[in-house]
């Protein structure tokens, strides 16, 4: 299927046929990533009385409990709920779904015995314009799918790089990392506080969404994002944000 959209008074065509999902699948057990020392998921055989959810233990049917917590688990996408005193849920803050996105790649800074994606790092990159900006870390390889970043201190991304991009009108962003923040800050969570701008002026229609893995055969470039989650009313939902390449029509 190819759709034409129109963006920034240009034609464009979405090969809706050939979806690249940057999401990583969610399985039981210790095959995942994991961060923040969270325990990993578990998807058990629901029972009831003689009833067992699970046709390979003789029930009728597969149906199981899934336990998880998705900011330590895997790919997932939360809102201001996440750090603000207040309900806000994710639910009710994602209530569009495609984006017009940009898709870079990253080197961090060595800094103090730190990984960090800085101002420096994007000064070079082609990364304003759009609503949504996905951004792959470099080196990255296939190891993001079940790295074990709990304790061993993952890059994360500078505080006045989230403010650069609120203020560049970036409403979603996509990282391949557990967390804009370092994982040990005495709990300021300054880069999610200064990207949703919060409590100043909090933005609660924007949303982060981490733990994405972007294979490098996806070219940096202009997409249309798909930002699918599930209808769950807390801060954070396993998401799969899944991208369309865009071609100008002429």
């Amino acid at each position: 299927m190819i759709g034409i959209i129109e963006w920034n008074n240009q034609k464009w065509q979405v090969a809706f046929n050939h979806p690249l999902d940057i999401s990583i699948a969610m399985e039981n057990g210790s095959k995942n990533p994991n961060a923040f020392g969270i325990q990993p998921p578990s998807f058990e055989p629901f029972k009831a009385g003689s009833f067992i959810g699970s046709t390979a233990l003789g029930g009728s049917v597969n149906c199981e409990n899934l336990f998880l917590n998705p900011h330590g688990n895997g790919t997932h996408t939360e809102c201001v709920g996440h750090i603000s005193k207040e309900k806000i849920t994710i639910h009710e803050t994602l209530q569009e779904f495609h984006f017009i996105a940009k898709l870079i790649t990253v080197t961090p800074q060595f800094i103090n015995g730190d990984f960090i994606i800085t101002t420096e790092s994007l000064a070079l990159l082609d990364w304003k314009g759009t609503e949504a900006l996905i951004i792959r870390t470099h080196p990255n390889t296939i190891e993001k799918k079940t790295i074990q970043y709990s304790g061993n201190n993952p890059c994360y991304l500078a505080a006045d790089v989230c403010a650069l991009l609120a203020t560049n009108q970036i409403k979603h962003l996509v990282i391949d990392l557990p967390s804009v923040d370092r994982e040990k800050d005495e709990g300021k969570l300054a880069a999610h506080h200064a990207f949703w701008n919060y409590p100043q002026q909090k933005n609660n229609l924007s949303t982060i969404t981490e733990m994405a893995y972007i294979d490098n055969a996806i070219e940096d470039g202009l997409y249309l994002l798909n930002l699918q989650i599930a209808s769950l009313q807390t801060d954070a939902s396993p998401s799969k944000p899944v991208l369309y390449k865009l071609q100008h029509v002429l």
